[in-house]
C-alpha cells in the first residue's frame, strides 16, 4: 500500500528570538515560528531540539543524563542568548544559529538556523499540521539543517564506510542499503548519523538522534595562503522527517568516546574465545566436519564455526545444516573438539501454517504489518516468509525466546545476517515498503522511521534472549547492521566489501570508522565473500590478525592457495593467538572508556595535520602500530610514525617520530611496531599470560594495562609502569605489590630488569 500523500509545502525558518525560559541545564528559547532546547549534561555534552523535540524516546540513548545543575542560560549580545557550562559554551543567535564553542570562546562548529517544509495538508495520513512554536508535525516535515567547522577540520564516522575512515568532499546517504545496490554498490554500508571532527581546535562529535532516510553532504575546508581568506568546511544534513534534535560532544578523542559511551551505553564485551579464528560456511553436517579437519590437518587455529539458519540462508546443493535433534548432536561433537558453534540468522520466518515457528509468531502478534493489518510478505530463501517487528517490545519477547532455544542447543553465539536492516536484501534497496506499519514501542509509525533501527533491534531482542538463557554469561553476538547504540548488543561483521584491492583497503575502512562512531568489535570477511587471489587473500589475513574479529569463509582456505601462503597464514594466526590477551585487555577497556581496539594513528596527537590525512595504518591500542600491504606487489611500506621511539616487532630496530619511515613489508609479513614503553599482555611458551615490555626511552616513562581473564565477571585493570634506571628496564605495578607477571623484555640493546 503506497503512503498517504501528504500535500503542499510550506518552508519555515526560526525567526527571530521572543524570549527564552531557563531550566536545569541551559532552557528553551522561544522563536516566532520555533523553539529551541538547550541542555547541558552532567558529563558536558549539550543537547539541542528544535520544535519541543526531546532526548527521548531514543533508540540511541542508554539513558537520559542528568542535566548539569551549573549550567545557566543569560542574554547575549544583539538579541542572542547563550549556555555557558564549565567545559563548553553554547550561543545561540536572534535568528537561531547555534555555536559550540570552548570555555576560552574557540569556535568548533556553528550550526546555522535549520530550514523545514512542513507539509501543510494531512491527507489521510492522520497526522496533524501546523508549524507553531512547538512545530506542529515534527514527523512530517522534511528539513535541513547547514552547519561550518574550522577550515583545516576533517571529518570521519557517518557509521562504517566503505569510503572511509576520513569522508572526503561528496554526499552520503543515511539509510541502510544492501550492497550492490543503487547507492554505492559494492558497499557494505551500516549507517549512522554521527560525525566525528577533527581540527587544531580541537575535535567533537555531533550525532542528529533520527533514523530517517537522508543525506549528509560534506564539503572541507581550504586555509588562505598569505593573505588569503579562508575557506571553512561546511556540512549540509537533508532528512526526510523526524525531529530536528542531536548531541555534541567536544574534548579530545578519547575523552569524545567517552563521553559517546556514557551516553549510549558500553560496548558489550565479547568472551575471550572470540578473538580467536573464526570460520563461516553453509551446508550439512559433513561439509561442516570436513571444514574443521581440514583447519586441524594444516595447522590453524579454529575457534568457532559460523552456521547459517534459517529461511533467509541460501541453500548449498550439499543440503541444510541439519535441525531437530541432530543439531544439539553437531554443537557438542564441535565443542568436543574445542570448537564452538556460533548460529548465523536472519529475520525471516518462513510462511508455513502448523509449524511452530510461524503459528508462534501469529499468536504473539510479531510480523510486521501493512495499514490495513495484513501480514507484510515476501520471499526470502526457499520461499515465502513473514517478518518480525522488532520495535514492538512483544515480538522481541517471542524472538529473544527463540533465541534462547538456539542456546539451548548448543551454540555459543548469534549472528544476525543482514546486509542491512532489508529482509529482501535480493531485492536491492527495494525490501519492506516504506507504509509498512511498525509498533515504534507503541508510539506507532512505517518503515521511513523503522528501517534504520530494524538491525538493531533485531540485535537487542537476541541479546536479551541469550541473556535469559544463560545468566550471568557474557554472550557473543554481531550483526550485519545496525544504528548508533549498537555496541550495546555485540559487533558488527562487515562483509562483501569487494574481493579485490580496494575491497580490502575498504575493509579497515569500515572498522576504523565504527570504531569512531562507538562500535569497536567489528572485523571483514577474509577475502571480501569472494575468490580472491593468493597475494590478496594472503595480504587480507595479515590484516585481519590485527583486527578485533577474524572471520574466514568457506571456500578455498589458505591451503588451496600454495604451501607458501599457507605457512604466511599460519604465522599471521600464531601472531593473533599470541595477542589475545592484549585483545581481551583492549575489549575491557573500550567497556570501561568506549575506546576503540583499532584507532585511527592520530588518536593521541589529533593535532598533528599530517596524521589526520593517514588512512593506511592503524594503532592496535596505544602499544602496536600496523601498517598493512594494501596495494598488490607491494614488498616495501612507507609508514608515517606518530611522536616517540617505535620498534619494528619483526626486527628490534628502533626508530623516532614523528615523521615517515620505509619498512620492508615481505610477504611473510606486514610491519608492525611497538611503541617503547609500552607494556602489554601476550600468551607465553607455556599458555600462560606475559607482560611484553619494550624498552622505554631514557628519562621517560612507558607503562600499560592489563585486565585479568574473567569470564563470568566485570574486572578492573591494572597499570604497569616502565622505566630505564642504569640500563635496565624496570617494570613494576601501579601502587605497589608484585607484578604477578612473568616479565620479557624487547627493545635495541635492552636489558632484562
Amino acid at each position: 500500500m503506497a503512503l498517504p500523500r501528504g500535500g503542499r509545502e510550506r518552508a519555515r525558518v526560526p525567526g527571530e528570538a521572543e524570549g527564552a525560559e531557563p531550566q536545569p541545564g541551559g532552557g528553551v528559547i522561544r522563536f516566532a515560528r520555533s523553539s529551541l532546547r538547550v541542555r547541558v549534561a552532567a558529563g558536558g555534552a549539550v543537547f539541542c531540539g528544535w520544535d519541543g523535540a526531546a532526548p527521548e524516546p531514543s533508540y540511541a540513548l542508554a539513558g537520559c543524563p542528568q542535566a548539569d545543575a551549573r549550567a545557566v542560560l543569560e542574554p547575549d549580545t544583539e538579541g542572542g542568548w547563550r549556555v555557558v557550562s564549565e567545559r563548553v559554551t553554547v550561543v545561540v543567535s536572534r535568528h537561531g544559529a547555534v555555536e559550540v564553542r570552548t570555555p576560552g570562546g574557540v569556535l568548533l562548529r556553528r550550526e546555522l538556523p535549520p530550514r523545514w517544509w512542513d507539509r501543510t495538508d494531512a491527507g489521510t495520513s492522520g497526522e496533524a499540521d501546523g508549524a507553531g512554536p512547538e512545530g506542529g508535525s515534527p514527523g512530517r516535515s522534511r528539513w535541513v539543517q547547514r552547519s561550518e567547522v574550522a577550515a583545516d577540520a576533517r571529518f570521519f564516522g557517518l557509521g562504517g564506510r566503505a569510503a572511509g575512515p576520513r569522508l572526503r568532499d561528496g554526499s552520503y546517504r543515511l539509510w541502510n542499503t544492501a550492497p550492490g545496490g543503487p547507492d554505492g554498490a559494492g558497499e557494505d554500508r551500516l549507517t549512522m548519523p554521527v560525525q566525528l571532527v577533527v581540527a587544531d581546535a580541537g575535535t567533537h562529535l555531533v550525532f542528529h538522534d533520527n533514523s530517517w532516510d537522508g543525506w549528509v553532504t560534506l564539503r572541507e575546508g581550504r586555509e588562505g595562503a598569505g593573505s588569503g581568506h579562508d575557506r571553512r568546511g561546511a556540512c549540509a544534513l537533508r532528512l526526510d522527517g523526524g525531529p530536528l534534535r542531536y548531541w555534541v560532544l567536544v574534548g579530545t578523542p578519547a575523552r569524545v568516546l567517552m563521553g559517546w559511551t556514557a551516553l549510549t551505553g558500553a560496548p558489550l564485551p565479547p568472551p575471550r574465545w572470540a578473538f580467536g579464528a573464526q570460520h563461516a560456511l553453509r551446508g550439512d553436517a559433513p561439509r561442516v566436519r570436513r571444514a574443521v579437519a581440514a583447519h586441524r590437518e594444516h595447522g590453524l587455529p579454529l575457534a568457532a564455526v559460523h552456521l547459517e539458519l534459517g529461511p533467509g540462508a541460501r541453500r548449498e546443493r550439499a543440503g541444510e545444516v541439519p535441525e531437530g535433534a541432530a543439531l544439539p548432536r553437531l554443537t557438542r561433537e564441535l565443542l568436543g573438539e574445542g570448537v564452538r558453534a556460533v548460529a548465523v540468522e536472519g529475520p525471516a520466518v518462513r510462511v508455513r501454517a502448523g509449524a511452530r515457528e510461524y503459528d508462534g509468531g501469529v499468536a504473539a502478534g510479531a510480523f510486521v504489518r501493512d495499514a490495513r493489518g495484513r501480514e507484510v510478505r515476501g520471499v526470502a530463501g526457499p520461499g515465502e516468509s513473514v517478518f518480525p517487528d522488532f520495535t514492538d517490545p512483544a515480538a522481541r519477547a517471542w524472538w529473544g525466546g527463540r533465541s534462547a532455544e538456539r542456546w539451548a542447543q548448543g551454540f555459543a553465539g548469534a549472528g544476525h545476517d543482514l546486509a542491512a536492516p532489508v529482509p529482501f536484501a535480493a531485492c536491492g534497496e527495494v525490501a519492506l515498503e516504506r507504509s509498512a506499519r511498525h509498533a515504534l514501542e507503541g508510539r506507532g509509525g512505517d518503515h521511513r522511521e523503522a528501517h534504520n533501527v530494524y538491525a538493531l533491534q533485531m540485535a537487542r531482542a537476541g541479546q536479551e534472549g541469550a541473556g535469559a538463557a544463560r545468566p550471568g554469561e557474557r554472550p557473543f553476538a554481531f550483526s550485519r547492521s545496525g544504528w548508533a547504540g549498537l555496541q550495546r548488543y555485540g559487533g558488527v561483521w562487515s562483509a562483501d566489501a569487494g574481493a579485490d584491492w580496494p575491497g580490502l583497503r575498504a575493509s579497515l575502512a569500515l572498522v576504523l570508522g565504527l570504531g569512531l562512531c562507538g562500535v569497536p568489535y567489528s572485523g571483514p570477511e577474509v577475502g571480501g565473500g569472494g575468490a580472491a587471489g593468493a597475494e590478496l587473500y594472503l595480504r587480507w589475513c595479515q590484516l585481519a590478525a590485527y583486527l578485533p574479529l577474524f572471520r574466514t569463509r568457506d571456500g578455498a582456505g589458505p591451503w588451496g592457495h600454495g604451501a607458501e601462503v599457507l605457512a604466511h597464514v599460519r604465522a599471521a594466526l600464531a601472531e593473533r593467538e599470541r595477542l589475545v590477551p592484549y585483545f581481551a585487555t583492549l575489549g575491557q577497556l573500550a567497556r570501561l572508556t568506549g575506546a576503540p581496539y583499532v584507532r585511527p594513528v592520530w588518536w593521541r596527537t589529533p593535532h598533528d595535520r599530517a596524521l589526520r590525512d593517514c588512512e593506511d595504518a592503524f594503532l592496535l591500542g596505544d602499544a602496536l602500530l600496523v601498517a598493512p600491504v594494501l596495494e598488490p606487489g607491494a614488498r616495501t611500506r612507507v609508514v608515517r610514525l606518530p611522536r616517540g621511539r617505535w620498534y619494528d616487532t619483526a626486527t628490534g630496530r628502533a626508530y623516532d617520530g614523528p615523521g615517515p619511515v620505509r619498512l620492508a613489508a615481505p610477504l611473510s609479513r606486514i610491519p608492525v611496531l611497538a611503541r617503547a614503553g609500552a607494556v602489554l599482555p601476550v600468551t607465553g611458551a607455556d599458555g600462560t599470560t606475559e607482560l611484553e615490555v619494550w624498552a622505554p626511552v631514557t628519562g621517560r616513562n612507558g607503562g600499560g594495562l592489563v585486565v585479568p581473564e574473567d569470564e563470568g565477571a566485570q574486572p578492573e585493570a591494572t597499570r604497569f609502569v616502565s622505566w630505564l634506571e642504569r640500563g635496565r628496564v624496570v617494570v613494576e605495578r601501579q601502587g605497589g605489590g608484585a607484578v604477578g607477571y612473568r616479565v620479557r623484555v624487547r627493545g635495541a640493546g635492552a636489558a632484562e630488569g
